[in-house]
């Protein structure tokens, strides 16, 4: 069974970094496609950032380029969010989310692409 647990959130100042982890059990982690999604309150879960199977590809959204960086490690089943230059927008629940790809470049971009989530971990930037 698949099981993703999400770690490293947290209470920080604007300007200030945070890094978020995903480990994965139940799972060849080298067979999934993985992803970073978010959501405020009143808000829909949206998408962040996602990397491809050997973590060769990565895709990130425009409004965290530049800020946000995507990484796994596929030796220890984990995936990494290193968010840097946070802002109070950036606050949120952030999610991890994996799905089982075929493809070797892939990096899904849709909620509906995921079939495994992780609860979530509480970010919080405060001004």
């Amino acid at each position: 069974q698949v099981q993703l647990v999400e770690s490293g959130g947290g209470l920080v100042q604007a300007g200030g970094s945070l890094r978020l982890s995903c480990a994965a059990s139940g799972v060849i982690f080298s067979n999934y496609g993985m992803g970073w999604f978010r959501q405020a309150p009143g808000k829909e879960r949206e998408f962040v950032a996602s990397i491809s199977r050997s973590g060769g590809r990565l895709d990130t959204e425009d409004s965290v380029k530049g800020r946000f960086t995507i990484s796994r490690d596929n030796a220890k089943n984990t995936m990494y969010l290193q968010m840097n230059s946070l802002k109070p927008e950036d606050t949120a629940v952030y999610y991890c989310a994996a799905t089982v790809l075929r493809s070797t470049i892939t990096t899904p971009a849709r909620v509906g692409h995921y079939n495994y989530w992780g609860p979530g971990t509480q970010v919080t930037v405060s001004s």
